[in-house]
């Protein structure tokens, strides 16, 4: 029974809690025993609570007495190392951090979920400052996917996804500053949605800048929804947040993709993709003919994005690592990028920033035609652990379809389509425009009613 609980939605799980069925106490204990059983292969959590119990029985008394705390009382969530998290020490993956703090303020999805009676598992691991798309860094050693432990399961959010798609709780927040929620989605086989830019109010802001964003990471687009929800109530102390808009993501959620005008990419007309995800994505796209869209393929039309992209994370990783007084114990890759960083001008950067407006508008054009694009995920599936890139240069080489749409702020998600022959998962991304977070999530909704989602045997993961 306790294996059922763990792989139970939040949506299941809050059915249970009110009909008297399920207690966020077993399924917190249950949880907790997955993670002591797992964490060890896995290296999803960095750090796992000690009041999760006393925040079950908590929640069970108010469910009790007919007056739970929000909208998921009961529900065992996990924060990633880079969101505060009052009482916990936040390392971000770096030995250059005090863990003795002080550790006194939640960000604001922390402070959303806490009153919102989320139970909080602990905090999942990432790369150094979640500075690339795999997740192994100094502090916490390689984490690996479930669907194979010695392949990685991306990042920078991939304790993150390691732990939703092992049944080490059913939600998870993540970060995307270029691909974070969407890379180890695709990797693991999960739902996760990049919300519009300041659709999650976010605090302190990301040392990489306005191209990261804060969102949900699931098992089902439902429960995404719903964490949306939570997440996106406001909070005074981000400044780019965006007017909030009372709403209930999952109002809507079956309403299908007929009649919509969808583009489909396959290379965004210049990226090198391997083969077999270029065909296991291009059979999936006929899922949303079937469904009754309209689809057609159309590359975006913009030129690689990947100059102005790294313009900016670069210099914000020069930015980063100035403050870094002893830089012996810094991932390496980390100092190379803050190096690269370094050597950009002011004028440089202006000129990337303009480039950045110049592909907003652009994709807000392209809108006009198509109510979404899809895309793979990613140019690759889940390679070996412990390397950042399984061709030359930099992470950015193989995720040439993520970091767009954090230049651009536009919603995207990635959702599951295929498997290789490896049997490892493939991602489908579905990008809608600027602050349409619910239609892309209808859409994934959609896809997911005909491909529903699976998940790893975690048999491979036994003694």
């Amino acid at each position: 029974m306790s294996e059922d609980l763990c792989l139970l939605s939040a949506n299941a799980l809050l059915d249970g809690y009110r009909r008297r069925t399920l207690s966020p106490v077993e399924v917190t204990e249950a949880i907790l025993r997955r993670i002591e059983a797992l964490n060890p292969k896995l290296n999803a959590f960095n750090l796992v609570s000690e009041r999760a119990l006393d925040e079950a029985k908590a929640s069970e008394a108010r469910w009790s007495s007919g007056q739970p705390k929000g909208l998921l009382d009961g529900v065992p969530v996990s924060i990633k190392d880079l969101i505060l998290t009052r009482g916990w020490p936040t390392l971000r993956g770096s030995k250059t951090i005090n863990p003795k703090g002080p550790w006194d303020d939640d960000a604001p999805a922390s402070a959303r979920l806490r009153e919102h009676g989320a139970v909080l598992l602990g905090k999942t691991t990432t790369p150094e400052f979640g500075w690339k798309g795999v997740t192994d860094s100094p502090l916490t050693g390689i984490t690996r996917n479930p669907w194979n432990p010695d392949k990685t399961p991306g990042g920078s959010s991939g304790g993150a996804a390691a732990a939703v798609a092992s049944g080490m709780g059913p939600l998870a927040v993540g970060t995307d500053g270029g691909g974070s929620i969407r890379i180890p989605c695709s990797f693991t086989g999960l739902f996760g949605i990049k919300p519009s830019f300041g659709r999650v109010p976010a605090w302190p802001l990301s040392p990489f800048g306005t191209v990261a964003h804060v969102g949900p990471m699931s098992r089902n687009v439902a429960d995404a929804a719903l964490m949306l929800t939570v997440m996106s109530l406001p909070d005074a102390r981000d400044w780019h947040a965006l007017p909030y808009e009372p709403r209930d993501y999952r109002a809507g959620l079956e309403g299908g993709v007929r009649d919509l005008r969808i583009a489909y990419s396959s290379n965004l007309g210049y990226a090198e993709v391997d083969p077999e995800v270029t065909e296991i994505v291009r059979k999936s796209v006929a899922v949303f003919a079937d469904l009754g869209a309209k689809v057609e393929e159309k590359h975006p039309g913009f030129e690689n994005a990947g100059p102005v992209f790294q313009t900016h994370w670069f210099s914000g990783a020069a930015a980063l690592i100035r403050a870094v007084k002893d830089r012996k114990p810094v991932d390496p890759g980390l100092l190379d990028v803050a190096a690269q960083g370094a050597k950009i001008t002011a004028a440089e950067l202006l000129e990337a920033q303009m480039k950045r407006g110049a592909l907003g508008t652009h994709m807000n054009l392209f809108h006009r035609d198509y109510d979404l694009l899809v895309t793979p995920t990613l140019a690759v599936a889940a390679f070996a652990v412990g390397q950042e890139t399984p061709v030359k240069g930099r992470w950015t080489d193989w995720t040439p379809f993520t970091y767009p749409f954090n230049l651009t702020g536009q919603p995207a998600a990635s959702i599951p389509c295929g498997f290789t022959q490896a049997g490892l998962p493939v991602g489908l991304q579905i990008v809608g425009p600027r602050y349409a977070d619910a239609l892309v999530l209808r859409a994934a909704r959609a896809f997911e009613t005909a491909r529903p989602i699976r998940l790893p045997d975690l048999a491979r993961l036994a003694p």
